[in-house]
Order: structure tokens, then C-alpha cells, then sequence
């Protein structure tokens, strides 16, 4: 009886399984066959269990307990199998048509490839300039003779800021008297004819052109204290390619680009694609960091006579050069074969902003207009905040690594290198930024930058005031005090800059395409280009406040976290007003 008993559950399971979806097609193969013989023993065996005196109503029963099981089974087996072949015919086809359908969604269609490429290729080409010229301004304002970093917060306050306001001012008057396009070229070719006439005749003639004769008289009558401004005094060509290197980030590529590309995306474009494209042009970081890594080597290899930095500029210049004139082809592309497109641009807002009367307006007048605006002022607040807590973190970064790389070769190399890495970190925050715009809004996006900036500024400035209590873990991983805090900064750099071009940049230049044509163009000029100054030139005034006050830019350290984490908040707190105005304004568009 216990083996019927035994055979009834067996029986019964093998229904369950069936009737709960446990069929043969969603069974390994080897399951199925062990439960088929289950069944065929459950059968053969089942007869002789029965006793032959039983009667015959017994036998029956038995029998008709039997059928049921066994043509149940049948059934379910062909049930089972008949959705199995259907699901195995057609779930390769529906698998391979949603895995289309996704990587359609994910291109863009041919019309804004059209415009998105072009754009994506001029970025790579301002970026790839802007590194090298960044790079190589450093190198040449802070190794040059009795100059140092402690100079740079001087060529920003009392040079490249009046340099930005006169650039304003000229800018408002060309967007007055030509189309855009113009100002496009009226703006980027004297800075190419500047950059290879510096290569080719000014560093060349430096020995003539520099008064350093003169500026060392000077420096006998006054304090020490003096230096740093005497330094811009005294190599003053190298001090004009600063700035100029400063200006095509602050001209072409946050005022002329930006510029050109609101006019030919619309918003929901420029969230989709913003942060996409710009992985193009982030690649330029890594091409050309690596390049003047290469034009360093190859300039500690030369034979003794040789001028190892003229070789050197005449390089890197003329990739600049190349670059370009690149980026003006691409340009004129642009302006003969995507901005007459009606399937690319609205021709009919197009003409409307051409036949537009324009509003002739002075710097004064320009300036009451833009501050009179929330909108324009917290856009200015978000700029100016980046300059200034970029710069007071910089400024000390960058005295660090005189101090671990006196030799401009090595200087240069490391700059390469560290160009590279920030080249390949925004890439992949290019990637989550995508992400973060469509799961979590402008708001939050914005947000991010001041977030990274605070965290690792404040990190970088408590590895410096701490020093000594750091030196154990230096030591454990085999390096010194100075070149920790010399890593640090670079990662520090790495991460802002990344944030920066990912997501802030992203931010602040789909913020400008609701507005009105007079609050685009006026108020983009006067937001980056005077507002990017402005900041740096703001954290450089607490920089030599801090300096005359204190002493020394080490002394000065625990002011200027701070004064850092005042800022933050200031910036916080314009982000979220700003983003309020922004929602406002896409509902009324």
C-alpha cells in the first residue's frame, strides 16, 4: 500500500508541474526525460499492485485513474510543446526587431545628424586648440625669467579683464553692423594670425622685445612685494599670449560656438545632444595632450644651439593653425549647407531674426539692460562663481607644481598628460551626463558641478593646511607631502573640468535658448566673456589681498577654503533660482 501511496504522489506532482507551468519547455532536457520515465514506471507498475482477487470495480478505478493522468500528460506535452516552437519561432525575430528599434531610437535621424556632426567636429577643433594653448601659456608665464604662478592672478586682474570688457564692447558694436556669420570670422582669424605670428616672430625676438634691463632697475626701488607685476612687465609678450589664449575659451568657444549652436538646435535638441556631442570634442583633450607630450620629448632630443622652445612653439602653433582653418571650413559648411536646410533650421524664425530691427545700445546702456534681468544676472552668477572658485584653487595647484617640476620640459609633459586625463574622465561624465539631464532635470545637473568643485577644492586645501599630519601616508605610498598635494590637485582640476564641460557648459547654453535675440546675443557676450574674466579676476583680488595681508599664498590657505565654501553656497543658491525662471520660460514657450 505505501508503494501506491508512493506512485499516487508521484502522479500527482507530475499533474502540478504540469498544471503550474513546470511543462517540458521550461525544463532542462534532462529534467523532461526523467519525468517521462517516471510516468512510463508509473504505468508498468501500477497493474501489479493491484491484487488479483481484487475486484473488478477495484481495477477499474485504478485504470481510470491511470487515463486521466496519462492523457492529461499528453495534453499538456502538447500544449506545452505547441507554445514552446511558437515562443522559439518568434522570439529571435521580436528580440532582433526591440534591439533595432533601440539603436534607431539612439541615432539621430539624418536631418540632425546633418547640423550635430559638423557641430561635434568644430568643438573638437576649439578644444583641441584651447588645450594646447593652455597648456602652453602655462608653461610660458610660469617658467619664464623671474616670473611665476604668483603672476597669473595679476594678468588676470589688471590684464585680461580690461582686455574682455574692450572685447565686449567691440563685439556689441559688430553684432550691430554685420550678420553673425561675419562676426563668426571678423572674431576667430586675428586670433590665428596672432597665435602664428607669436611662433614665427615675436618669441624668436624676445631677447629685444622684453625690458628686462629695465624692469631689473625698477625692481631695485621697490618692495619685493613687487615682483609679480614687474614679471608681467618684464616678459610681457608671453603675458599678451596669456590672454590671447584665454580669450579664444572665452570668445570662440563659450561666446561665437555656444552661440552658433542655439541657433541651429532647438531645446529639446540641445538635452538630447549637448552633452553627447562634446564626447567628440573631449577627445580633442586627449589627442592634444598627448601631442604636446610629444613636442616635449621631442624638444629635449634636439642637438645643443638649437632654441629648444622656438621648435617647440612652431609646432604647436602650427597645429593650431591647422586646426583652425579646419574649424572656419567647417563653418562655412555650416552656413552654406545646414542653415539654408528648412529640415535642419526653421527658415521662417530664421528670417524673422534677420528682418528684426536691431537695438542700438552702448556698454553702459548694454549693462543696465543685462542687470536689470534675473534671468541674465543668476546666468552671470553661475559663470562668475566657476571663475572665481576655479581660480583660487588653481592658482595654488599650480604653485604646488613649479615647486615638484621646475624644468619646462617636465613641466609641459606633466600639462600633457594631465590634458589627456581630463580629455578621458569628461568622456565618460559626457556619458552619465545624458543620463542625469533625462532622470533628473536641469536643476540637478546643474547642481553637480558646484558639488564636485566643493568637495575636492576643500580636500585639496585641508591636504595643504594638514600637511604634516598627511606625511605618514605619504611616505606609506612611497611619494612626498608636495607631490600628494600635487596629485591631489590634478585630480581635482581633472574632476571640475570634466563636471565643467559634461554638465555645466550643457547647463548654462540651454539657458540661453528661450530668450529673446537682444538677450542671447548681448547677454551671452556679456556673461562669458566678461563674466568669465570677472570671476577669475574676482579670485584673483582675494588672492593678492590675501597675499599683502598675510604674507605668503601657503599662509593665506585657510582663507581661502572659506572663502571657497562661500561661494558654493552663493552658487547653490543662483543655480536653483535659475532653474525655476528656466522652467517658467519653456511653459511660455
Amino acid at each position: 500500500m505505501k508503494d501506491v501511496v508512493m506512485h499516487l504522489t508521484i502522479a500527482s506532482a507530475l499533474l502540478l508541474s504540469s498544471s503550474y507551468g513546470f511543462t517540458p519547455s521550461s525544463m532542462t532536457t534532462t529534467t523532461t526525460t526523467s519525468m517521462q520515465s517516471m510516468r512510463s514506471s508509473f504505468q508498468v507498475q501500477i497493474q501489479p499492485l493491484v491484487p488479483m482477487s481484487q475486484s473488478s470495480s477495484t481495477t477499474a478505478l485504478s485504470m481510470s485513474f491511470a487515463s486521466p493522468i496519462k492523457n492529461a500528460w499528453k495534453k499538456k506535452q502538447q500544449k506545452s510543446m505547441t507554445v514552446s516552437m511558437s515562443d522559439s519561432a518568434a522570439t529571435p525575430e521580436g528580440e532582433k526587431k526591440n534591439f533595432f528599434q533601440k539603436l534607431k531610437s539612439v541615432i539621430p535621424p539624418a536631418n540632425e545628424r546633418k547640423k550635430l556632426i559638423p557641430l561635434a567636429l568644430m568643438f573638437f577643433c576649439i578644444l583641441f586648440n584651447y588645450t594646447i594653448l593652455r597648456d602652453t601659456k602655462d608653461v610660458l608665464m610660469v617658467t619664464a625669467p623671474k616670473s611665476g604662478a604668483e603672476a597669473i592672478p595679476f594678468i588676470k586682474t589688471y590684464v585680461n579683464l580690461p582686455t574682455a570688457i574692450g572685447f565686449t564692447a567691440i563685439y556689441a558694436k559688430l553684432c550691430d553692423k554685420l550678420e553673425q556669420k561675419n562676426v563668426f570670422y571678423a572674431c576667430t582669424v586675428p586670433f590665428l594670425f596672432f597665435f602664428a605670428a607669436f611662433a614665427w616672430f615675436i618669441f624668436p625676438n624676445t631677447g629685444v622685445l622684453h625690458p628686462h634691463a629695465f624692469c631689473d632697475t625698477i625692481a631695485a626701488l621697490l618692495p619685493a612685494g613687487f615682483s609679480a607685476p614687474l614679471a608681467i612687465v618684464r616678459n610681457w609678450s608671453y603675458a599678451v599670449f596669456y590672454v590671447m589664449a584665454e580669450m579664444w575659451g572665452s570668445v570662440v568657444a563659450s561666446l561665437l560656438f555656444w552661440g552658433f549652436a542655439n541657433e541651429v538646435t532647438t531645446v529639446d535638441e540641445a538635452k538630447k545632444y549637448y552633452p553627447l556631442f562634446g564626447m567628440g570634442a573631449n577627445v580633442a583633450l586627449i589627442f592634444s595632450g598627448q601631442y604636446v607630450k610629444w613636442v616635449s620629448k621631442m624638444r629635449g632630443n634636439l642637438p645643443p644651439g638649437v632654441d629648444p622652445w622656438g621648435v617647440s612653439l612652431k609646432y604647436l602653433m602650427g597645429a593650431v593653425l591647422a586646426s583652425g582653418a579646419a574649424l572656419v571650413a567647417l563653418f562655412s559648411h555650416m552656413q552654406r549647407n545646414v542653415m539654408t536646410d528648412p529640415a535642419c533650421v526653421d527658415q521662417e524664425k530664421r528670417e524673422k531674426r534677420k528682418n528684426r530691427k536691431k537695438v542700438k545700445m552702448g556698454l553702459r546702456e548694454s549693462a543696465k539692460f543685462l542687470m536689470n534681468s534675473p534671468y541674465i544676472r543668476d546666468l552671470a552668477i553661475l559663470v562668475i562663481s566657476y571663475g572665481m572658485c576655479i581660480n583660487i584653487v588653481e592658482v595654488s595647484w599650480k604653485s604646488k607644481l613649479k615647486l615638484a617640476f621646475p624644468d619646462p620640459n617636465a613641466y609641459s609633459a606633466f600639462m600633457g598628460n594631465f590634458s589627456s586625463a581630463t580629455g578621458a574622465v569628461t568622456l565618460g561624465m559626457m556619458l552619465l551626463g545624458r543620463t542625469i539631464f533625462q532622470k533628473f532635470g536641469w536643476r540637478n545637473a546643474a547642481l553637480v558641478t558646484p558639488t564636485m568643485i566643493g568637495v575636492t577644492g576643500l580636500a585639496f586645501f585641508a591636504l595643504n593646511i594638514f600637511a604634516p599630519t598627511f606625511a605618514p601616508i605619504a611616505a606609506s605610498l612611497g611619494t612626498t607631502p608636495l607631490m600628494l598635494a600635487v596629485l591631489v590637485g590634478a585630480a581635482q582640476n581633472i574632476l571640475s573640468k570634466s563636471s565643467k564641460y559634461s554638465l555645466f557648459d550643457p547647463c548654462k547654453e540651454m539657458a540661453y535658448i528661450p530668450l529673446d535675440q537682444d538677450s542671447k546675443t548681448k547677454g551671452k557676450a556679456a556673461v562669458d566673456v566678461i563674466g568669465n574674466p570677472l570671476g577669475k579676476s574676482g579670485g584673483s583680488l582675494i588672492q593678492q589681498f590675501l597675499i599683502f595681508s598675510v604674507g605668503s599664498l601657503a599662509a593665506a590657505t585657510p582663507y581661502l577654503a572659506v572663502i571657497l565654501g562661500g561661494l558654493i553656497f552663493w552658487w547653490f543658491k543662483a543655480a536653483n533660482s535659475l532653474a525655476g525662471q528656466f522652467e517658467e520660460a519653456m511653459n511660455v514657450e
